[in-house]
């Protein structure tokens, strides 16, 4: 087993590419998360 350092520098792209991925999951997952529970919070009308 051979260590090529320019075959790490040319894998940087795909690895940015995948952790771009994981935070947009990531947001999506927190976004829907506040969306389900600003929807159904329990409603306080007092007057």
């Amino acid at each position: 087993m051979q260590f090529n350092p320019i075959n790490f520098i040319e894998n940087l792209k795909y690895m940015g590419i995948g952790l771009v991925g994981v935070f947009m999951i990531i947001g999506i997952i927190i976004g829907a998360t506040y969306a389900i529970g600003k929807f159904t919070a329990p409603k306080n009308d007092k007057k």
